[in-house]
C-alpha cells in the first residue's frame, strides 16, 4: 500500500500534468477566445508562466521526498551518467537557438496583440528534429533517468515518462491540423521520443519534405 508521502506526490503530478494538457487545449484556447478576447494575447506567456510556478510542487515533493536508496551511480556509472546529463543540458541550451524564444514564451502575441488560437509556429526542421520530433522531451528523460533514485524520485521518473509518451501524442495531433500532410509524412520517418542512429533525415529528405513549403 501506497504511503501517504508516495500518494501525494502522485497526486501532484497527475493535477498538474492534467491543468498543463488541459490549458495547451485548442477546446481551453477557444474557451477564453469567446469568452474574453482581449485577453487571448497574453494567454501563451500566462500558460507558460503557470507551467513554471506550478511545477514547484511536484519537484519539491519529489526532491524532498525521503526513504532508502534504491540505486546510486557510483565508479564509472557515477562519472557516465554525469557526462550523459550534461550533455542532455547542452544539447538543450544549443537547440535554443532554433526556436523563435519570444513566439515560444508568448510576448510576441503580447507585443503584437496576436489573439489567434492556433500557434503561429512555421514547421522547420532543426539538426535535432531531423533524429527526434521532441528533442526537449528526450534530453529532460536522460536528465531525469541519469539521477539517483529512491521510491519518490522512480515514482517521478515513471510519471514523466508515461506523461511524455501521452502528451507527445497529443500535441502531434494539433500539429497534424497545423500543418497537415507534410507533418504526417515526418513523423514516419523520424522516432518521437528516442533518437534510433539508422532513422533520421538528411538534407535530402528534408529538401522532399519541406520543397513545397519554400
Amino acid at each position: 500500500m501506497l504511503d501517504s508521502q508516495l500518494l501525494w506526490l502522485i497526486v501532484s503530478w497527475l493535477v498538474y500534468f492534467g491543468l498543463h494538457s488541459l490549458l495547451a487545449s485548442i477546446g481551453a484556447k477557444q474557451y477564453v477566445a469567446q469568452r474574453w478576447p482581449r485577453a487571448m494575447p497574453a494567454y501563451r506567456l500566462v500558460y507558460n508562466g503557470l507551467a513554471v510556478v506550478l511545477l514547484a510542487v511536484p519537484l519539491w515533493l519529489s526532491l524532498a521526498g525521503s526513504g532508502p536508496w534504491l540505486w546510486r551511480w557510483s565508479g564509472v556509472a557515477f562519472y557516465l551518467s554525469l557526462i550523459l546529463s550534461l550533455a542532455a543540458l547542452a544539447g538543450f541550451l544549443w537547440s535554443l537557438k532554433f526556436y523563435d524564444l519570444s513566439e515560444f514564451v508568448g510576448l510576441r502575441q503580447l507585443r503584437e496583440h496576436n489573439a489567434s488560437v492556433d500557434d503561429q509556429e512555421q514547421f522547420q526542421l532543426s539538426p535535432l528534429h531531423r533524429r527526434v520530433r521532441h528533442p526537449w522531451y528526450f534530453f529532460a528523460l536522460v536528465i531525469v533517468w541519469t539521477r539517483d533514485m529512491n521510491a519518490p524520485m522512480l515514482v517521478t521518473a515513471i510519471l514523466i515518462t508515461l506523461y511524455f509518451i501521452i502528451g507527445s501524442r497529443l500535441e502531434e495531433q494539433k500539429l497534424i491540423r497545423y500543418h497537415g500532410e507534410i507533418y504526417r509524412r515526418y513523423r514516419e520517418r523520424v522516432p518521437g521520443l528516442v533518437p534510433l542512429p539508422w532513422k533520421f533525415l538528411r538534407d535530402a529528405d528534408v529538401q522532399a519534405l519541406t520543397g513545397d513549403r519554400e
